[in-house]
Protein backbone atom coordinates (compact mmCIF):
# COMPACT_ATOMS: atom_id res chain seq x y z
CA UNK A 1 0.00 0.00 0.00
CA UNK A 2 0.87 3.04 -0.76
CA UNK A 3 3.16 4.91 2.60
CA UNK A 4 0.66 8.13 2.36
CA UNK A 5 -2.87 6.00 2.56
CA UNK A 6 -1.48 3.74 4.68
CA UNK A 7 -0.34 6.50 7.22
CA UNK A 8 -4.00 8.21 7.23
CA UNK A 9 -5.32 4.52 7.54
CA UNK A 10 -3.46 4.28 10.99
CA UNK A 11 -3.70 7.71 11.91
CA UNK A 12 -7.48 7.33 11.38
CA UNK A 13 -7.90 3.62 13.29
CA UNK A 14 -5.81 5.02 16.28
CA UNK A 15 -8.03 8.40 16.40
CA UNK A 16 -11.46 5.89 16.23
CA UNK A 17 -10.09 4.64 19.98
CA UNK A 18 -9.04 7.68 21.22
CA UNK A 19 -4.97 7.58 20.61
CA UNK A 20 -3.20 10.00 18.99
CA UNK A 21 0.30 8.91 17.27
CA UNK A 22 3.24 10.84 17.34
CA UNK A 23 5.20 11.08 14.36
CA UNK A 24 7.66 9.24 15.18
CA UNK A 25 5.51 6.12 16.11
CA UNK A 26 3.67 6.75 13.24
CA UNK A 27 6.97 6.63 10.78
CA UNK A 28 7.67 3.45 12.79
CA UNK A 29 4.03 1.65 12.22
CA UNK A 30 4.02 2.60 8.30
CA UNK A 31 7.43 0.88 7.82
CA UNK A 32 6.32 -2.20 9.57
CA UNK A 33 2.75 -2.88 8.20
CA UNK A 34 4.28 -1.70 4.41
CA UNK A 35 4.67 -5.57 3.23
CA UNK A 36 0.95 -6.54 5.21
CA UNK A 37 -1.94 -7.24 2.29
CA UNK A 38 -4.96 -5.45 1.96
CA UNK A 39 -7.06 -8.08 2.78
CA UNK A 40 -5.11 -8.53 5.91
CA UNK A 41 -4.76 -4.93 6.98
CA UNK A 42 -7.85 -4.04 9.34
CA UNK A 43 -7.05 -7.20 11.81
CA UNK A 44 -3.25 -6.33 12.04
CA UNK A 45 -3.99 -2.87 12.75
CA UNK A 46 -6.70 -3.72 15.38
CA UNK A 47 -4.09 -6.33 17.39
CA UNK A 48 -1.85 -3.65 17.05
CA UNK A 49 -4.24 -1.26 18.87
CA UNK A 50 -5.28 -3.95 21.09
CA UNK A 51 -1.86 -4.17 22.21
CA UNK A 52 -0.90 -0.91 22.99
CA UNK A 53 -3.70 -0.51 25.28
CA UNK A 54 -2.57 -3.71 27.22
CA UNK A 55 0.42 -1.52 28.26
CA UNK A 56 0.23 1.01 31.49
CA UNK A 57 -0.66 4.24 29.21
CA UNK A 58 -0.23 7.47 30.88
CA UNK A 59 -2.24 9.66 28.07
CA UNK A 60 -3.48 8.90 24.75
CA UNK A 61 -0.46 10.37 23.10
CA UNK A 62 1.12 6.71 21.95
CA UNK A 63 4.89 7.41 21.95
CA UNK A 64 7.22 4.93 19.85
CA UNK A 65 8.23 2.18 22.21
CA UNK A 66 4.85 1.73 23.30
CA UNK A 67 4.33 0.87 19.27
CA UNK A 68 7.20 -1.23 19.14
CA UNK A 69 6.52 -3.25 22.36
CA UNK A 70 2.85 -3.84 20.44
CA UNK A 71 4.28 -4.83 16.74
CA UNK A 72 6.40 -6.93 19.34
CA UNK A 73 4.02 -8.73 20.75
CA UNK A 74 1.70 -9.58 17.86
CA UNK A 75 4.29 -10.93 15.88
CA UNK A 76 5.48 -13.36 19.05
CA UNK A 77 1.65 -14.21 19.54
CA UNK A 78 1.11 -15.05 15.65
CA UNK A 79 4.44 -17.08 15.70
CA UNK A 80 3.62 -19.06 18.89
CA UNK A 81 -0.10 -19.72 18.50
CA UNK A 82 0.28 -22.98 17.05
CA UNK A 83 2.02 -23.88 20.57
CA UNK A 84 -0.83 -22.72 22.44
CA UNK A 85 -2.45 -25.94 21.95
CA UNK A 86 -3.27 -27.98 25.85
CA UNK A 87 -2.69 -25.24 28.44
CA UNK A 88 -4.08 -25.44 32.16
CA UNK A 89 -4.74 -22.39 33.63
CA UNK A 90 -4.84 -21.87 37.53
CA UNK A 91 -7.64 -19.54 39.34
CA UNK A 92 -4.83 -17.75 40.29
CA UNK A 93 -3.10 -17.13 36.71
CA UNK A 94 -6.17 -15.94 35.14
CA UNK A 95 -5.74 -12.42 34.30
CA UNK A 96 -8.18 -9.52 35.68
CA UNK A 97 -10.38 -6.92 33.43
CA UNK A 98 -12.31 -4.37 35.20
CA UNK A 99 -15.20 -3.11 33.16
CA UNK A 100 -15.04 0.88 32.63
CA UNK A 101 -18.55 2.17 31.80
CA UNK A 102 -16.95 5.82 30.51
CA UNK A 103 -14.60 4.01 27.70
CA UNK A 104 -17.77 0.92 27.51
CA UNK A 105 -14.88 -1.48 27.22
CA UNK A 106 -12.43 -3.95 29.92
CA UNK A 107 -9.05 -2.94 31.02
CA UNK A 108 -6.61 -5.16 32.27
CA UNK A 109 -5.75 -4.36 35.98
CA UNK A 110 -2.42 -2.67 34.62
CA UNK A 111 -4.76 0.49 33.47
CA UNK A 112 -6.44 0.62 36.44
CA UNK A 113 -6.43 2.60 39.48
CA UNK A 114 -7.50 -1.22 41.59
CA UNK A 115 -3.71 -2.30 43.26
CA UNK A 116 -2.52 -6.52 42.55
CA UNK A 117 -5.12 -8.95 44.09
CA UNK A 118 -4.20 -9.98 47.66
CA UNK A 119 -5.21 -13.38 49.19
CA UNK A 120 -5.97 -10.60 52.37
CA UNK A 121 -8.48 -8.38 50.49
CA UNK A 122 -9.60 -4.86 52.28
CA UNK A 123 -13.05 -3.46 52.68
CA UNK A 124 -13.24 -1.98 48.69
CA UNK A 125 -11.92 -5.30 47.38
CA UNK A 126 -15.08 -6.82 49.28
CA UNK A 127 -17.29 -3.96 47.82
CA UNK A 128 -15.97 -4.32 44.36
CA UNK A 129 -16.79 -7.82 44.49
CA UNK A 130 -20.34 -6.96 44.13
CA UNK A 131 -20.22 -3.89 42.27
CA UNK A 132 -17.96 -5.67 39.70
CA UNK A 133 -20.76 -8.24 39.04
CA UNK A 134 -23.59 -5.87 38.61
CA UNK A 135 -21.59 -3.89 36.46
CA UNK A 136 -20.73 -6.74 33.83
CA UNK A 137 -24.50 -7.83 34.36
CA UNK A 138 -25.70 -4.72 33.59
CA UNK A 139 -23.78 -4.00 30.49
CA UNK A 140 -24.83 -7.48 28.87
CA UNK A 141 -28.23 -6.69 29.91
CA UNK A 142 -28.16 -3.28 27.99
CA UNK A 143 -27.05 -4.63 24.81
CA UNK A 144 -30.33 -7.05 24.37
CA UNK A 145 -32.33 -6.06 21.94
CA UNK A 146 -35.75 -5.24 25.08
CA UNK A 147 -33.01 -2.75 26.57
CA UNK A 148 -31.88 -0.86 23.49
CA UNK A 149 -33.97 1.84 22.51
CA UNK A 150 -34.68 0.26 18.69
CA UNK A 151 -36.95 -2.35 21.22
CA UNK A 152 -39.96 1.12 21.99
CA UNK A 153 -42.00 1.12 19.13
CA UNK A 154 -45.07 3.58 18.43
CA UNK A 155 -47.92 1.72 17.80
CA UNK A 156 -49.88 3.30 14.67
CA UNK A 157 -53.25 2.76 16.34
CA UNK A 158 -53.61 1.89 19.81
CA UNK A 159 -52.02 4.80 21.90
CA UNK A 160 -52.87 2.91 24.88
CA UNK A 161 -51.43 0.04 24.88
CA UNK A 162 -49.73 -1.26 27.51
CA UNK A 163 -46.84 -3.60 28.17
CA UNK A 164 -46.23 -6.97 29.80
CA UNK A 165 -42.83 -8.46 30.62
CA UNK A 166 -42.91 -12.47 30.10
CA UNK A 167 -39.88 -14.71 30.50
CA UNK A 168 -40.47 -17.57 28.05
CA UNK A 169 -37.41 -20.09 28.03
CA UNK A 170 -34.95 -17.79 29.42
CA UNK A 171 -35.30 -15.00 27.10
CA UNK A 172 -37.47 -12.42 27.72
CA UNK A 173 -40.36 -11.91 25.21
CA UNK A 174 -42.55 -8.88 25.10
CA UNK A 175 -46.17 -9.36 24.65
CA UNK A 176 -47.50 -7.04 22.88
CA UNK A 177 -44.53 -5.74 21.49
CA UNK A 178 -45.62 -2.13 20.73
CA UNK A 179 -45.42 0.28 23.20
CA UNK A 180 -46.53 4.39 23.81
CA UNK A 181 -43.96 6.53 21.56
CA UNK A 182 -41.33 8.13 24.37
CA UNK A 183 -42.72 5.08 26.88
CA UNK A 184 -39.50 3.87 28.89
CA UNK A 185 -40.71 1.44 30.29
CA UNK A 186 -37.47 -0.83 28.96
CA UNK A 187 -34.80 1.23 30.19
CA UNK A 188 -33.74 -0.26 33.53
CA UNK A 189 -34.43 1.83 36.55
CA UNK A 190 -31.91 2.33 39.50
CA UNK A 191 -33.27 1.72 43.05
CA UNK A 192 -32.11 5.80 43.25
CA UNK A 193 -35.05 6.51 40.73
CA UNK A 194 -37.83 4.87 42.83
CA UNK A 195 -36.57 5.73 46.04
CA UNK A 196 -36.29 9.60 45.02
CA UNK A 197 -39.94 9.33 43.75
CA UNK A 198 -43.23 10.67 46.51
CA UNK A 199 -45.91 9.36 44.42
CA UNK A 200 -46.33 5.54 42.75
CA UNK A 201 -44.33 4.61 39.74
CA UNK A 202 -45.95 1.51 37.51
CA UNK A 203 -44.09 -0.73 35.31
CA UNK A 204 -40.80 -0.74 36.18
CA UNK A 205 -38.07 -2.86 35.85
CA UNK A 206 -35.03 -2.87 37.92
CA UNK A 207 -31.46 -4.74 37.82
CA UNK A 208 -30.12 -5.73 41.26
CA UNK A 209 -28.93 -8.29 43.97
CA UNK A 210 -31.70 -10.37 46.39
CA UNK A 211 -30.74 -9.67 49.79
CA UNK A 212 -32.33 -10.57 53.42
CA UNK A 213 -30.90 -7.45 55.57
CA UNK A 214 -33.69 -8.23 57.97
CA UNK A 215 -35.04 -11.51 59.23
CA UNK A 216 -37.66 -12.91 56.72
CA UNK A 217 -37.55 -9.35 54.36
CA UNK A 218 -35.94 -9.11 51.10
CA UNK A 219 -35.10 -6.37 49.73
CA UNK A 220 -33.17 -5.36 46.40
CA UNK A 221 -30.03 -3.71 46.32
CA UNK A 222 -27.85 -2.10 43.38
CA UNK A 223 -24.67 0.54 44.04
CA UNK A 224 -27.53 3.11 44.10
CA UNK A 225 -29.44 2.31 47.05
CA UNK A 226 -31.27 -0.55 48.08
CA UNK A 227 -35.07 -1.01 48.56
CA UNK A 228 -37.57 -3.80 50.54
CA UNK A 229 -39.59 -5.47 48.26
CA UNK A 230 -42.95 -7.50 48.68
CA UNK A 231 -42.94 -10.96 47.00
CA UNK A 232 -46.24 -11.54 47.60
CA UNK A 233 -47.76 -11.77 44.29
CA UNK A 234 -44.46 -12.33 42.50
CA UNK A 235 -44.32 -14.69 39.37
CA UNK A 236 -40.78 -16.30 39.53
CA UNK A 237 -39.43 -17.89 36.13
CA UNK A 238 -37.27 -20.64 35.53
CA UNK A 239 -33.92 -20.80 37.72
CA UNK A 240 -32.71 -20.89 41.47
CA UNK A 241 -33.46 -17.60 43.08
CA UNK A 242 -30.90 -17.72 45.75
CA UNK A 243 -29.76 -14.87 48.10
CA UNK A 244 -26.90 -12.87 46.45
CA UNK A 245 -28.47 -13.56 42.73
CA UNK A 246 -29.10 -11.01 40.62
CA UNK A 247 -32.30 -10.45 38.91
CA UNK A 248 -34.48 -8.15 36.59
CA UNK A 249 -37.41 -7.45 39.06
CA UNK A 250 -40.62 -6.45 37.14
CA UNK A 251 -43.20 -4.21 39.33
CA UNK A 252 -44.37 -0.93 40.82
CA UNK A 253 -43.39 1.07 43.68
CA UNK A 254 -45.49 2.96 46.20
CA UNK A 255 -44.67 4.26 49.89
CA UNK A 256 -41.04 2.72 50.14
CA UNK A 257 -42.06 -1.21 48.84
CA UNK A 258 -41.26 -2.16 45.74
CA UNK A 259 -43.74 -4.48 45.10
CA UNK A 260 -42.74 -7.61 42.18
CA UNK A 261 -45.02 -9.03 39.85
CA UNK A 262 -41.80 -10.85 37.98
CA UNK A 263 -38.85 -12.07 38.62
CA UNK A 264 -36.28 -12.76 35.94
CA UNK A 265 -32.68 -13.25 35.01
CA UNK A 266 -30.39 -11.12 33.06
CA UNK A 267 -30.53 -12.19 29.95
CA UNK A 268 -27.25 -14.68 28.89
CA UNK A 269 -25.28 -13.82 26.11
CA UNK A 270 -23.78 -16.33 23.40
CA UNK A 271 -19.50 -16.27 23.39
CA UNK A 272 -19.14 -14.91 19.84
CA UNK A 273 -21.69 -11.90 20.59
CA UNK A 274 -19.40 -10.76 23.36
CA UNK A 275 -16.54 -11.00 21.52
CA UNK A 276 -17.69 -8.97 18.81
CA UNK A 277 -18.29 -6.33 21.04
CA UNK A 278 -14.54 -6.61 22.72
CA UNK A 279 -12.35 -8.25 20.09
CA UNK A 280 -9.88 -10.24 20.63
CA UNK A 281 -9.23 -9.73 24.51
CA UNK A 282 -8.14 -12.55 25.69
CA UNK A 283 -10.52 -12.80 29.07
CA UNK A 284 -10.06 -16.37 29.56
CA UNK A 285 -5.88 -16.93 30.12
CA UNK A 286 -3.17 -18.39 28.97
CA UNK A 287 0.24 -18.12 27.44
CA UNK A 288 -1.75 -16.32 24.04
CA UNK A 289 -1.82 -12.89 23.92
CA UNK A 290 -5.41 -12.51 22.16
CA UNK A 291 -8.13 -14.80 22.29
CA UNK A 292 -7.47 -18.34 20.91
CA UNK A 293 -10.80 -18.21 18.92
CA UNK A 294 -9.21 -16.04 16.41
CA UNK A 295 -6.61 -18.82 15.50
CA UNK A 296 -7.74 -20.43 12.15
CA UNK A 297 -4.26 -22.66 12.83
CA UNK A 298 -5.66 -23.99 16.21
CA UNK A 299 -9.15 -24.53 15.06
CA UNK A 300 -7.78 -26.47 12.15
CA UNK A 301 -5.93 -28.65 14.50
CA UNK A 302 -9.10 -29.43 16.88
CA UNK A 303 -10.94 -30.17 13.31
CA UNK A 304 -8.12 -32.81 12.50
CA UNK A 305 -7.46 -34.11 15.57
CA UNK A 306 -10.42 -36.30 15.97
CA UNK A 307 -9.10 -38.90 18.23
CA UNK A 308 -8.59 -35.97 21.30
CA UNK A 309 -10.81 -37.26 24.12
CA UNK A 310 -11.04 -36.01 27.21
CA UNK A 311 -12.22 -38.24 30.68
CA UNK A 312 -13.75 -36.27 33.34
CA UNK A 313 -14.42 -38.49 36.79
CA UNK A 314 -15.21 -36.58 40.06
CA UNK A 315 -15.10 -38.30 44.08
CA UNK A 316 -12.22 -39.89 42.99
CA UNK A 317 -11.93 -41.89 45.90
CA UNK A 318 -8.30 -43.75 46.11
CA UNK A 319 -8.81 -44.90 49.85
CA UNK A 320 -11.15 -47.56 48.29
CA UNK A 321 -9.73 -50.61 46.80
CA UNK A 322 -13.18 -51.25 44.69
CA UNK A 323 -12.24 -47.12 43.48
CA UNK A 324 -8.72 -48.55 42.30
CA UNK A 325 -10.01 -51.54 40.86
CA UNK A 326 -12.50 -49.37 38.89
CA UNK A 327 -9.55 -47.21 37.37
CA UNK A 328 -7.39 -50.39 36.96
CA UNK A 329 -10.49 -51.79 34.47
CA UNK A 330 -10.94 -48.40 33.10
CA UNK A 331 -7.41 -47.87 32.02
CA UNK A 332 -7.39 -51.71 30.67
CA UNK A 333 -9.96 -50.19 28.15
CA UNK A 334 -8.27 -47.57 26.75
CA UNK A 335 -4.93 -49.22 26.63
CA UNK A 336 -5.25 -49.24 22.95
CA UNK A 337 -6.86 -45.60 22.69
CA UNK A 338 -5.29 -43.75 25.23
CA UNK A 339 -7.63 -40.59 25.98
CA UNK A 340 -5.43 -37.05 25.86
CA UNK A 341 -6.63 -36.47 29.15
CA UNK A 342 -8.09 -37.56 32.30
CA UNK A 343 -9.33 -35.12 34.91
CA UNK A 344 -9.93 -36.37 37.79
CA UNK A 345 -11.17 -34.30 40.60
CA UNK A 346 -11.55 -34.71 44.24
CA UNK A 347 -12.48 -35.57 47.22
CA UNK A 348 -9.81 -37.95 47.04
CA UNK A 349 -10.22 -39.70 50.21
CA UNK A 350 -13.44 -41.14 51.79
CA UNK A 351 -13.06 -39.88 54.92
CA UNK A 352 -11.91 -36.35 54.28
CA UNK A 353 -10.75 -35.67 57.78
CA UNK A 354 -8.40 -37.35 60.46
CA UNK A 355 -4.86 -37.08 61.96
CA UNK A 356 -3.63 -39.96 59.34
CA UNK A 357 -5.20 -37.80 55.72
CA UNK A 358 -2.58 -36.62 54.33
CA UNK A 359 0.10 -39.61 54.60
CA UNK A 360 -3.16 -41.80 53.78
CA UNK A 361 -3.49 -39.56 50.78
CA UNK A 362 0.21 -39.82 49.74
CA UNK A 363 0.03 -43.25 49.65
CA UNK A 364 -3.42 -43.17 47.58
CA UNK A 365 -1.74 -41.42 45.15
CA UNK A 366 1.65 -43.60 45.25
CA UNK A 367 -1.37 -46.81 44.45
CA UNK A 368 -2.94 -45.28 41.54
CA UNK A 369 0.54 -44.52 40.03
CA UNK A 370 1.57 -48.00 40.01
CA UNK A 371 -1.80 -48.43 38.41
CA UNK A 372 -0.92 -46.14 35.83
CA UNK A 373 2.50 -47.28 35.25
CA UNK A 374 0.85 -51.01 34.26
CA UNK A 375 -0.54 -49.51 31.22
CA UNK A 376 2.64 -48.00 29.28
CA UNK A 377 0.74 -46.26 26.38
CA UNK A 378 -1.50 -44.58 28.70
CA UNK A 379 1.66 -44.09 31.36
CA UNK A 380 3.65 -42.58 27.81
CA UNK A 381 0.64 -40.65 26.00
CA UNK A 382 -2.29 -39.40 28.86
CA UNK A 383 -2.41 -36.22 30.71
CA UNK A 384 -3.82 -36.24 34.25
CA UNK A 385 -4.87 -33.39 36.07
CA UNK A 386 -6.04 -33.13 39.16
CA UNK A 387 -8.40 -30.85 41.08
CA UNK A 388 -8.70 -30.79 44.63
CA UNK A 389 -12.30 -31.24 46.42
CA UNK A 390 -13.97 -29.56 49.50
CA UNK A 391 -13.05 -32.40 51.51
CA UNK A 392 -9.33 -32.76 50.35
CA UNK A 393 -6.51 -31.25 52.55
CA UNK A 394 -6.01 -27.37 52.15
CA UNK A 395 -6.80 -24.44 53.65
CA UNK A 396 -10.72 -24.55 54.55
CA UNK A 397 -13.34 -24.69 51.77
CA UNK A 398 -12.48 -20.65 50.65
CA UNK A 399 -12.65 -20.35 46.52
CA UNK A 400 -10.49 -20.31 44.63
CA UNK A 401 -8.97 -23.07 46.31
CA UNK A 402 -5.02 -23.80 45.77
CA UNK A 403 -3.77 -27.27 44.20
CA UNK A 404 -3.02 -30.04 47.09
CA UNK A 405 0.38 -29.13 48.83
CA UNK A 406 3.60 -29.81 47.31
CA UNK A 407 4.76 -32.75 49.90
CA UNK A 408 1.43 -35.00 49.05
CA UNK A 409 1.81 -34.56 45.22
CA UNK A 410 5.86 -34.67 44.45
CA UNK A 411 6.65 -38.44 44.39
CA UNK A 412 3.10 -38.90 42.55
CA UNK A 413 4.62 -36.56 40.02
CA UNK A 414 8.13 -38.39 39.41
CA UNK A 415 6.20 -41.49 38.65
CA UNK A 416 3.76 -39.70 36.17
CA UNK A 417 5.45 -37.07 34.96
CA UNK A 418 2.54 -36.09 32.63
CA UNK A 419 0.36 -34.78 35.57
CA UNK A 420 -0.55 -31.54 36.88
CA UNK A 421 -2.17 -30.70 40.25
CA UNK A 422 -4.10 -27.41 39.58
CA UNK A 423 -6.61 -24.85 41.66
CA UNK A 424 -10.25 -25.35 41.77
CA UNK A 425 -11.73 -23.90 39.76
CA UNK A 426 -9.47 -24.35 36.58
CA UNK A 427 -9.50 -23.30 33.24
CA UNK A 428 -8.44 -25.76 30.48
CA UNK A 429 -7.88 -24.56 26.86
CA UNK A 430 -7.76 -26.98 24.13
CA UNK A 431 -6.59 -25.10 20.55
CA UNK A 432 -10.04 -22.94 20.22
CA UNK A 433 -12.21 -24.03 23.04
CA UNK A 434 -12.29 -23.09 26.55
CA UNK A 435 -13.33 -25.30 29.56
CA UNK A 436 -13.90 -24.09 32.88
CA UNK A 437 -13.64 -27.12 35.68
CA UNK A 438 -15.54 -26.33 39.02
CA UNK A 439 -15.55 -29.23 42.15
CA UNK A 440 -18.26 -28.10 44.12
CA UNK A 441 -21.43 -29.39 45.38
CA UNK A 442 -23.27 -26.81 44.45
CA UNK A 443 -26.72 -27.93 43.11
CA UNK A 444 -28.05 -29.02 46.48
CA UNK A 445 -26.73 -25.84 48.41
CA UNK A 446 -28.28 -23.53 45.48
CA UNK A 447 -31.40 -25.25 46.16
CA UNK A 448 -31.58 -25.14 49.99
CA UNK A 449 -31.38 -21.42 49.88
CA UNK A 450 -33.79 -20.37 47.04
CA UNK A 451 -36.19 -17.53 47.98
CA UNK A 452 -38.53 -19.76 46.09
CA UNK A 453 -37.65 -23.08 45.10
CA UNK A 454 -38.88 -23.88 41.47
CA UNK A 455 -42.17 -25.54 40.94
CA UNK A 456 -40.55 -27.83 38.55
CA UNK A 457 -38.23 -29.59 40.72
CA UNK A 458 -38.04 -32.23 38.13
CA UNK A 459 -35.34 -30.10 36.13
CA UNK A 460 -33.12 -28.78 38.35
CA UNK A 461 -29.89 -29.36 35.80
CA UNK A 462 -31.79 -27.00 33.62
CA UNK A 463 -32.46 -24.39 36.18
CA UNK A 464 -29.01 -24.68 37.50
CA UNK A 465 -27.25 -24.17 34.46
CA UNK A 466 -29.48 -21.20 33.34
CA UNK A 467 -28.64 -19.69 37.01
CA UNK A 468 -24.92 -19.91 36.45
CA UNK A 469 -24.79 -18.37 33.07
CA UNK A 470 -27.07 -15.96 33.21
CA UNK A 471 -25.41 -14.73 36.58
CA UNK A 472 -21.84 -15.13 34.89
CA UNK A 473 -20.46 -16.45 37.88
CA UNK A 474 -19.77 -19.84 39.77
CA UNK A 475 -21.28 -19.20 43.04
CA UNK A 476 -24.00 -16.73 42.99
CA UNK A 477 -24.80 -17.49 46.84
CA UNK A 478 -24.40 -15.50 50.03
CA UNK A 479 -20.54 -15.32 51.33
CA UNK A 480 -21.27 -16.63 54.38
CA UNK A 481 -22.57 -19.75 52.42
CA UNK A 482 -19.95 -19.75 49.76
CA UNK A 483 -16.70 -17.98 50.83
CA UNK A 484 -14.59 -16.51 48.37
CA UNK A 485 -11.08 -14.24 48.11
CA UNK A 486 -12.57 -10.95 47.81
CA UNK A 487 -9.92 -9.57 45.50
CA UNK A 488 -10.14 -13.35 43.63
CA UNK A 489 -13.77 -12.78 42.86
CA UNK A 490 -12.99 -12.30 39.10
CA UNK A 491 -11.56 -16.43 38.59
CA UNK A 492 -14.69 -17.15 39.40
CA UNK A 493 -16.40 -15.47 36.67
CA UNK A 494 -18.20 -17.52 33.86
CA UNK A 495 -17.69 -14.34 31.25
CA UNK A 496 -17.63 -14.45 28.21
CA UNK A 497 -19.73 -17.89 27.94
CA UNK A 498 -17.13 -20.29 27.91
CA UNK A 499 -17.82 -23.86 25.38
CA UNK A 500 -17.75 -26.19 28.04
CA UNK A 501 -18.43 -26.10 31.71
CA UNK A 502 -17.70 -28.91 34.05
CA UNK A 503 -19.37 -28.56 37.32
CA UNK A 504 -18.29 -32.12 39.10
CA UNK A 505 -20.90 -32.02 41.97
CA UNK A 506 -22.30 -35.42 43.83
CA UNK A 507 -25.77 -34.73 42.32
CA UNK A 508 -26.99 -37.53 39.68
CA UNK A 509 -25.25 -36.70 36.38
CA UNK A 510 -26.28 -34.12 33.07
CA UNK A 511 -25.54 -32.95 30.30
CA UNK A 512 -27.12 -29.68 29.68
CA UNK A 513 -26.54 -27.02 26.36
CA UNK A 514 -27.32 -23.34 27.18
CA UNK A 515 -26.23 -20.71 25.39
CA UNK A 516 -24.44 -22.43 23.41
CA UNK A 517 -22.23 -23.91 26.31
CA UNK A 518 -22.02 -27.36 27.44
CA UNK A 519 -22.90 -28.00 30.41
CA UNK A 520 -21.98 -31.17 32.04
CA UNK A 521 -21.81 -32.91 35.54
CA UNK A 522 -19.73 -36.47 35.26
CA UNK A 523 -21.65 -37.21 39.21
CA UNK A 524 -20.24 -38.78 42.02
CA UNK A 525 -17.97 -41.70 40.40
CA UNK A 526 -18.53 -44.73 43.33
CA UNK A 527 -22.05 -43.00 44.29
CA UNK A 528 -23.27 -43.13 40.91
CA UNK A 529 -22.12 -46.93 40.29
CA UNK A 530 -19.10 -45.59 38.35
CA UNK A 531 -20.24 -43.60 35.42
CA UNK A 532 -18.27 -40.86 34.46
CA UNK A 533 -18.04 -38.38 31.05
CA UNK A 534 -16.04 -38.72 28.32
CA UNK A 535 -15.85 -35.63 25.59
CA UNK A 536 -14.66 -35.11 22.05
CA UNK A 537 -13.32 -31.94 21.12
CA UNK A 538 -13.83 -32.18 17.53
CA UNK A 539 -17.13 -32.49 17.05
CA UNK A 540 -18.10 -31.07 21.06
CA UNK A 541 -20.06 -34.58 21.76
CA UNK A 542 -20.61 -36.06 25.42
CA UNK A 543 -20.81 -39.52 26.16
CA UNK A 544 -22.36 -41.17 29.31
CA UNK A 545 -20.24 -43.86 30.72
CA UNK A 546 -20.19 -46.51 33.13
CA UNK A 547 -18.20 -49.40 34.29
CA UNK A 548 -19.95 -52.73 35.07
CA UNK A 549 -19.59 -54.46 37.70
CA UNK A 550 -16.47 -57.74 37.49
Amino acid sequence: MEPGRLRRRLGSAFRLRGLLLRADALKYLTEALQSTSEGELDDVIENVIDAVEKQPLSSNMIEQPTVEAAVQECSKGSDESIENVFNIIGAFDIPRYVYNSERKKFLPLSMTNFPAPNLFGTARDKAELFRERYSILQQRTHRHELFTPSAVVAHPDDSKSKFQLYFSSGILVLHPIWVISGNESFLLKTVETLLGNTAKVGEVIVLGMITQLKEGKFFLEDPTGVVQLDLSKAQFHSGLYTESSFVLAEGWYEDGVFHVNAFGFPPTEPSATTRAFYGNVNFFGGPSSTSVKASAKLKQLEDENEDAMFVFLSDVWLDQAEVLEKLHTMFSGYSSAPPTCFFFCGNFSSAPYGKNQIQSLKGSLKALADIIREHPSIHKSSRFVFVPGPGDPGPGSILPRPPLAENITEEFKQLVPFSVFTTNPCRIQYCTQEIIIFREDLVNKMCRNCVRFPSSNMDIPNHFVKTILSQSHLTPLPLYISPVYWAYDYSLRVYPVPDMLVIADKYDPFTVTNTDCLCINPGSFPRSGFSFKVFYPSNKTVEDSKLQGL
